[in-house]
């Protein structure tokens, strides 16, 4: 009798039910105090310890990079991770699960709205102490937060509608270029454009519109795609979407007005991390909202039957071309955001390989989902950069994994979720 294969699904289990019965009581509020001692406890004690563990600094990404540099340094990177953030953040969110219920409730029923404040901010000041300590965690956070709005935007289109779209390159390039375009010829003195038109010092006030120049432009490609695409059927939306994004990458290669080629730089260093992380939560916020209106209600009804939703008087043609354009507007915002993150963009950043990015993160996810966006993207960016030291390899290892969730959860691993802002923010039960 094989004692191994029997015991083991067994084991599985136990370690499952434990887990739930020690985070059960705990709400969200509990965790994320947990994570903010974390995070000062390495600003207070992180260099002082890493160097007693024999680690050359302190771990930019959870040890990661580290153990794959250097194999050796594997027990006291995880000695590390776990002093500093395993054990903390488990042993102050179950000792504090107590209050944070209470505090929880109180919030809730002060109202909602002040409740999700309190754990966006906490959120907020958790990654602005974690990304204090180094910029390359910063720009890892930043570029993070873009993919989530990027994922979150073609999962409008992916996932809610049912349609398979390719554009979505095309798309933050034209958000990337008219949002640099604007923030550059304004506020900037460049060789290429000349002396800014602005005083600089005034120019932050006007970047939420340079954001929403870049989607508006993103929005007018989306209407080009929609017009020809919506009046067919099938998998022509995918035909037309892709040749768009070529087009759009040839264009601008070609338009030396904009640095064809060689790219465009000198953007303001105006995106830093309250912009991000605001323009991202609001980004969340507004699709979350979209999706569970009636519109988002319309768009499941075309996804599943077209035919049936039409013949329940859905305008499905209007439908698609609104969530079309939506999407798109989200991903010219995040463009935007990017371009002045790097400070430089360029036509080569917006192909093949941008697409299969995005693809990857919307199916690993999960479909028609708030949270299978944000985790797609989160763990396809960290995954990403935790295995940059294995270069080429790295680019077998993500493919690998994918191919097994498509395996075993072909919709994702969260799909089908709604993002309900009430049961995550409220009290759970002891």
């Amino acid at each position: 009798m094989d004692v191994t294969n029997d015991n083991s699904p067994a084991t599985s289990k136990t370690l499952a039910v434990r887990w739930r019965q020690y985070s059960s009581g705990i709400p969200l509020l509990g965790w994320l105090i947990g994570a903010l001692v974390a995070v000062l406890l390495e600003q207070i004690i992180g260099t002082p310890l890493a160097r007693g563990m024999w680690l050359p600094k302190v771990p930019v990404l959870f040890g990661c990079v580290i153990m794959l540099k250097k194999p050796l340094l594997i027990p006291s990177a995880m000695a590390y991770v776990a002093l500093i953030y395993i054990l903390p953040i488990g042993v102050i969110a179950r000792l504090s699960a107590a209050a944070m219920n209470r505090l929880a409730a109180k919030l809730v029923e002060t109202r909602l709205i002040v409740a999700v404040l309190v754990h966006i901010l906490l959120l907020y000041a958790i990654l602005h102490i974690w990304t204090g300590m180094s910029d390359y965690r910063l720009l890892v956070v930043k570029l993070t937060l873009i993919a989530v709005m990027l994922t979150l935007s073609l999962n409008v289109i992916n996932g809610y509608m049912g349609e398979f779209s390719c554009s979505h390159p095309g798309f933050m390039a034209l958000g990337a270029y008219a949002a640099s375009v604007f923030t550059v010829v304004f506020f900037t003195n460049d060789r290429l454009f000349g002396d800014a038109l602005l005083p600089p010092a005034i120019g932050p006030f006007f970047f939420p519109v340079a954001l929403i120049l870049g989607g508006l432009a993103a929005s007018l490609g989306a209407l080009v795609v929609a017009i020809p695409s919506f009046r067919t059927r099938g998998d022509y939306l995918a035909i037309i979407s892709l040749a768009f994004m070529f087009i759009v990458k040839s264009l601008i290669e070609n338009m030396e007005t904009v640095g064809g080629p060689r790219g465009l730089g000198s953007q303001p260093d105006w995106a830093n991390l309250p912009v991000v992380f605001t323009v991202a939560m609001l980004c969340i916020w507004i699709i979350n909202n979209f999706v569970r209106s009636t519109m988002g209600k319309a768009l499941n009804a075309v996804r599943d039957n077209e035919m049936a939703a039409d013949a329940m008087t859905v305008n499905t043609r209007r439908t698609k071309m609104l969530a079309f354009m939506f999407g798109a507007f989200w991903a010219g915002v995040a463009g935007g955001l990017f371009a002045h993150v790097l400070r430089y963009v360029n036509p080569g950043t917006f192909g093949l390989q941008k697409l299969a990015e995005v693809l990857a993160m919307v199916y690993f996810g999960g479909l028609n989902s708030i949270y299978g966006s944000i985790v797609g993207a989160c763990g396809i960016s960290l995954l990403g950069e935790a295995l940059r030291p294995l270069e080429l390899y790295k680019w077998i290892i993500i493919p690998l994994l994918l191919i097994l969730v498509m395996i075993f959860r072909p919709t994702g691993l969260v799909a089908f979720k709604e993002l309900d802002v009430k049961a995550l923010v409220q009290p759970k039960n002891q």
